[in-house]
This record gives C-alpha cells, sequence and structure tokens, in this order.
C-alpha cells in the first residue's frame, strides 16, 4: 500500500490536480489498484454540472493516467525527483460506461501491457462499486 505521502513521492501532481488518494494493491512490473474519493467539495463540481454533479471524463482520464504513472515510476525506480517526468502521450478505446458522482469511491487499475524506448502501454480501468466506469488504453513517455 502507498499513502498520500508516497503517491506524492511518485508523482509530481499537486492540489487540485492529483486525483489518487491512496494505493491499495501494487506489483511492480505488472499492474496496481488505487482509488479516489468524491467529495462535493472538490471544485469542479460547482460547474460541471451545478445541478447534476458529474466528475468530468477528461478528470476521469486523468485519474487512471496518475495511477498507470505510479506504476511506471515505481517499475522503472524512479521519482519526479530524479528529473524523470511522465507524459500522457495517447488515449485508445476509450469507453464511459457511467458517471461518478459526489460519494463515489472511484477504484483505478491499469496494467502495463508494453514498454518500447521509454513509450509504455496501459490497460486501465475505473469502477464503482464493481461496476466499470470507464476502460482505455493509455500511452505514456517517460522524459
Amino acid at each position: 500500500m502507498m499513502n498520500i505521502e508516497d503517491i506524492r513521492r511518485h508523482l509530481p501532481h499537486r492540489y487540485p490536480c492529483l486525483f489518487v488518494d491512496r494505493v491499495v494493491a501494487l506489483e511492480p512490473g505488472v499492474s496496481i489498484e488505487a482509488y479516489k474519493n468524491l467529495s462535493i467539495n472538490e471544485p469542479f463540481f460547482d460547474g460541471h454540472f451545478p445541478e447534476n454533479p458529474v466528475f468530468p471524463g477528461v478528470l476521469l482520464v486523468e485519474a487512471m493516467a496518475q495511477a498507470a504513472g505510479i506504476l511506471g515510476f515505481v517499475t522503472m525506480g524512479k521519482t519526479p525527483e530524479d528529473g524523470s517526468i511522465y507524459y500522457l502521450v495517447g488515449v485508445d478505446k476509450l469507453r464511459f460506461k457511467r458517471p461518478c458522482v459526489p460519494g463515489d469511491r472511484v477504484v483505478l487499475q491499469a496494467s502495463i501491457v508494453s514498454e518500447k524506448r521509454g513509450i509504455w502501454k496501459f490497460d486501465v480501468r475505473a469502477a464503482v462499486d464493481g461496476e466499470t466506469a470507464a476502460t482505455a488504453t493509455i500511452l505514456c513517455a517517460d522524459r
């Protein structure tokens, strides 16, 4: 498991753009499971949407990418402090299955598909209460 201090060592993101609250399982080189707790106090809910708050899809993709980034950093044995940074460079086969709303615990899962010359491919999934919220294949570049 990784708490928020460990997560902050492995991701350069900070409030309001850090979307991983806890890592509950991690197998370097293989997979990660983490989560993001959604609270009505999140700043994006004020405008997305005022009468029907929904976690923006682009932020859900970012949360999945951040979980994948932690997996990549741990697998490489690097941190942003070492001068390494992970960029999200592509998203394929993205599908949204259900909205994520305040009160949800969004479980973020990522598994490594491949790595070639610093380009990592991950299969990612977000779920709430076992129900899939989104799936995608993402590409990240280590620079």
